[in-house]
Parts: C-alpha cells; structure tokens; sequence
C-alpha cells in the first residue's frame, strides 16, 4: 500500500522552514521598496544618473527575485503534495520515486532560501571584492595564496559567481604576493564574508629538498563592491595620489607609461592600487571603489562590534590567529576554528567545495 505520511511530515517542515525564512526576508516591506523604486524610474533626469540608475535597477531585479523564488517555492510545495494525494488515490507506484526527487529539489531550494534570509547586513546582496596576501615564509606562503586564489575561483564557478581579476602581484619564484579580485552575483559579500580571516597551511613542502612538514599562513580581506553610497563621504583633501608603472606582464605599455595608481586615505590609513587596466584612468576609477569598500566594510565591522556579533577581527598572519585550518600530512582534515566544522575530503574543498564552512559559520552566528 503506497502511503506518503513521513513525506507528509517532511512536506510540513519545509513549509514552515518557507514560512519563517518568509517572515525573515520581510517580504511585505520588499514588496513596498519595489513600488517607491519603480516610481524613482520614472522621474525625469532618472536615467541620465548612470550609476544612481544601475543601483536602483540592481535592487529592484534583487527584490523582483527573492518574491518569485518564495512563489515558486510554495507553488512546488503544493504541487509536490497533491502528486503525493494523486498517488495514494491511485496506488501509482511509479509516483513514488518522483514524489522524493521533489522533496529532495525541495528540500534544497527551501535551505537555500532559509540561508538568504539571513543576508541581513547593508551590504549583503553586493558583489564582493576579496584580497589574498601571502603570509611569512616566501615561495611556500606565496603558494598557498595561489592554491587559495584557485580555490575561490572554483567556488566562484560552483555558486554561479563571475570572476574579474583587479590586481595580481606576482611571488618572486612561484604563487603569488597578492590578488585582488570581485565575485560578482547576488548576496557575493553576504556569503564570501564568512570567510575573512587567516588561513593556515600544514603540508609536506614541495619546495623543500628534505621532504620536511611546513606550515603556511595567507590572509584573506573580503569586503562590498560599492557603487554609490552617500553615508560615505571622501574629500579630495583627504586622499593621497600616487602613480608608478605597473609591474607584472603587459610589455611596452607596461615598460613606458605610469598607469598603476596608489590611493591613500590620510584619515583611516587606508590603502588601495589597482595596475590591472591600460589607463590611468580607469585604475584611478577602480581604485576609489575599492577605498569606498573597505570604508563600508570598516564601518559595517565597527557596528558589529557594537553589536558584540562580530566574531574577532584579522591580525597578524602567523600562527594562532587563524580562522581554519588545512592540513595536508600527516593526515587529511580541514577544520574551521570558529564553528568546529570539519571536511576530511581536503581535495575537494581546495577545489572549491567550501560552502559547508559557510553555511555553518552563518547559521551559527546568526543563533
């Protein structure tokens, strides 16, 4: 006899997971946002403010996409209930494999959702702009920041994230000193900023002639792409400009013009460069986004801090100061010193597979 009570009861918690998330997103006040953002569409001069226009468009595709992924969720979870009511009817047996696919589809979008709702930061739906820096410790280090570049790429590729590499400092003999590059997607910041932090590397040196154990440190700042933020105030007394040229691979143009910029925030300290772009000009442009993120992204943490949600902050790269763990020999284990979370397949998380640690250091710090 084919009888669907436990995927009934399973059915039940998805609903009220879909409910709570729901709650959580508050979607009537979504749905209020969208309508005074349609009105800005259409006020005269609207798209002539290219990038005020992009920040409204953005907001309003992100909303428009959040009300129809909790319709579709709840329009599947009424379709996945009468197949199973169709199919006890009936005693189709053959519905009772497509009745679990459901669920299962279910089941995932429903987490997927459940974790969206906790995107409850300013800048969350951003896209995000992630620097690596090698640690002490030379060629080794400069490798692990490589490996760690490799492993963000690959989880950019599996989220569905496109990646753009803004500045890449290449390591004197192999990996590299430094990258800085954007994940561009929605909720890219509010996922990837779980991973700010230290990370430490235990392997067997594939640089070092005895074959000795070696231990690695990179750190990794993540923070929002910023568009147009006007709690953000920079004044033009408060920069410092430099320009040099650019290192790296590029030939001539590399060799003869001073396209690189260096920008400097007197009052903060704050320091970005950008050399990946020919002009001078556009490094200068990409430069002052990536000042006016870390400026939000300080001040986002200052307000954690506040709030006595923040979880520590990065500090030197050395040893106990890490965020998680990789350890290579002489076992295999990847280990996420603030949650616990561990992963023994470590092959896979270097190729990208990284959003267990996510998803567990959100739910974790949103309890």
């Amino acid at each position: 006899m084919i009888e669907f009570y436990n995927e009934k009861l399973k059915l039940e918690e998805l609903l009220e997971s879909i409910k709570t998330s729901v709650d959580a997103i508050n979607l009537p006040a979504l749905q209020g946002e969208l309508i005074e953002l349609r009105k800005k569409q259409e006020e005269e001069g609207f798209w002539l403010d290219v990038e005020r226009a992009k920040v409204v468009n953005v907001r309003i595709s992100e909303i428009e996409r959040k009300a129809e992924t909790v319709a579709k969720l709840k329009q599947e979870a009424e379709s996945c209930l009468e197949l199973m009511e169709m199919a006890e009817e009936m005693q189709e047996e053959g519905a009772v494999e497509d009745v679990r696919n459901m669920l299962k589809e279910l089941e995932t979008e429903t987490e997927k959702l459940f974790l969206e709702s906790l995107m409850k930061g300013k800048y969350d739906a951003n896209n995000a702009l992630l620097t690596l820096h090698a640690g002490a410790g030379g060629t080794e280090a400069q490798d692990w920041a490589d490996m760690l570049y490799r492993m963000y790429t690959r989880y950019a590729e599996r989220a569905g994230y496109s990646v753009s590499e803004l500045d890449y400092q290449a390591g004197d003999e192999a990996g590299i000193k430094s990258v800085t590059f954007k994940l561009e997607g929605s909720n890219a910041y509010g996922f990837l900023k779980a991973e700010k932090g230290v990370h430490r590397l235990v392997r067997i040196s594939p640089f070092d002639a005895n074959k000795r154990r070696h231990t690695s440190f990179a750190s990794l700042e993540v923070m929002p792409e910023i568009i147009n933020d006007d709690e953000i105030k920079i004044k033009p007394e408060e920069l410092k400009i430099d320009t040099c040229r650019s290192s790296g691979a590029g030939g001539q143009h590399v060799n003869k013009t001073e396209s690189a910029v260096r920008i400097t925030h007197l009052p903060t300290g704050i320091v970005t460069w950008c050399q990946s772009e020919r002009s001078q000009v556009q490094n200068k442009e990409t430069a002052m986004r990536m000042l006016y993120s870390k400026l939000a992204e300080l001040k986002e943490r200052e307000q954690m801090e506040e709030a006595l949600s923040i979880k520590g902050e990065i500090k030197k790269i050395e040893w106990g100061s890490q965020i998680r763990s990789y350890v290579f020999c002489p076992y295999t284990l990847v280990k996420d010193h603030r949650t616990g979370y561990e992963n023994t397949n470590v092959g896979a998380v270097m190729d990208g597979d990284i959003e267990g640690f996510i998803y567990d250091y959100l739910v974790k710090s949103n309890q």
